[in-house]
């Protein structure tokens, strides 16, 4: 019985100090940031963990003129090529910042269903405002690194 008592406690023990929480380290090391800008309106952005993003991220700043697309997406041609990792997503989310192709940035304000393939970039974390920021019309958007 002592033998039992002695093993939990050291389990117990053993357990609590793998959990313990560390100071000033994100709860994922690899969650990155930019922030994306239009007019006076900025929002943030969490990078999905591919080598899309990553190389996207690696241009930042950035400036692009991005065009109006079905009255739900601005996208824009970039001068290079970045890492595919598509995906079928079956359903776009307002906010999601995808790559089609090898180097078209899409950026979505809309949600509806889709049958094409993107690679994952980013999401917007807080799209309040973020329909009536992109509205109708070409605009310009600029990507920084947070």
């Amino acid at each position: 019985m002592k033998i039992m008592i002695n093993i939990l406690v050291f389990a117990v023990l053993f357990f609590a100090s793998c959990t313990k929480d560390e100071p000033n380290i994100p709860a994922s090391a690899s969650e990155k940031t930019m922030q994306f800008s239009v007019g006076d309106k900025i929002f943030t952005a969490t990078l999905e963990d591919n080598s899309s993003a990553e190389s996207f991220y690696a241009l930042l700043p950035i400036t692009l003129d991005m065009n109006e697309l079905n009255g739900n997406e601005k996208y824009n041609y970039l001068d290079t090529t970045l890492p595919v990792n598509n995906i079928r997503p079956g359903t776009i989310h307002a906010g999601d910042i995808m790559l089609y192709g090898n180097n078209c940035i899409v950026v979505f304000y809309e949600t509806f269903k889709t049958s094409y393939s993107y690679s994952p970039i980013g999401h917007i974390n807080d799209i309040r405002q973020l329909k009536e920021a992109l509205g109708t019309e070409n605009i310009t958007i600029k990507f920084s690194k947070q």
